[in-house]
């Protein structure tokens, strides 16, 4: 069981938590862990993004950005720096995986410094010439493109999606 609250609320984003989103983001992307994201690109893929809500505050947000018939990437997983700990990315990166199942897809990829957290999710290390080429798009605003020092993983999704914690 995390350590996360039970009042807490995964959903899928809302216009009004845009900037929110770009914050957590951000902040993140600041400490050099993930690509920094213009409000506008947040609003674009608005429907990719789940939050974390509790007691009006959003504390995570977590993205699923389906690429191909068979192919989703998770991406911007982040969590508030005060809330580290408490199981929200977990409950955030849950919620996208079943997502996931839900739409069909077979396989989920990340790009992260923090393989050992999607580990347990079932991920695994893969080459990134695995990956479509168009998802290289959005590297070309990366700082450290072409010399990406990420680690590419993947999740090989089977079976019926499971049901997301409070589900009916």
């Amino acid at each position: 069981m995390t350590k996360a609250a039970r009042n807490a609320t995964v959903r899928k984003a809302r216009v009004g938590d845009a900037e929110r989103i770009q914050e957590l983001v951000n902040y993140w992307a600041k400490q050099d862990e993930m690509l920094f994201r213009p409000v506008s690109e947040i609003y674009d893929f608005l429907r990719d993004y789940w939050v974390w809500e509790e007691n009006g505050r959003l504390l995570g947000t977590a993205a699923l950005h389906v690429d191909w018939k068979d192919l989703a990437e998770l991406r911007s997983v982040a969590v508030d720096q005060d809330e580290q700990g408490r199981g929200i990315g977990t409950g955030l990166v849950r919620r996208c995986l079943d997502e996931a199942h839900e739409l069909g897809i077979t396989r989920v990829f990340a790009l992260t410094y923090r393989p050992g957290f999607f580990g347990r999710f079932g991920f695994a290390e893969c080459s990134k010439d695995e990956l479509p080429r168009k998802i290289w798009s959005e590297c070309i605003r990366c700082p450290k493109f072409p010399e990406c020092d990420e680690t590419a993983i993947m999740l090989q999704l089977e079976g019926e999606a499971p049901k997301a914690e409070g589900a009916r």
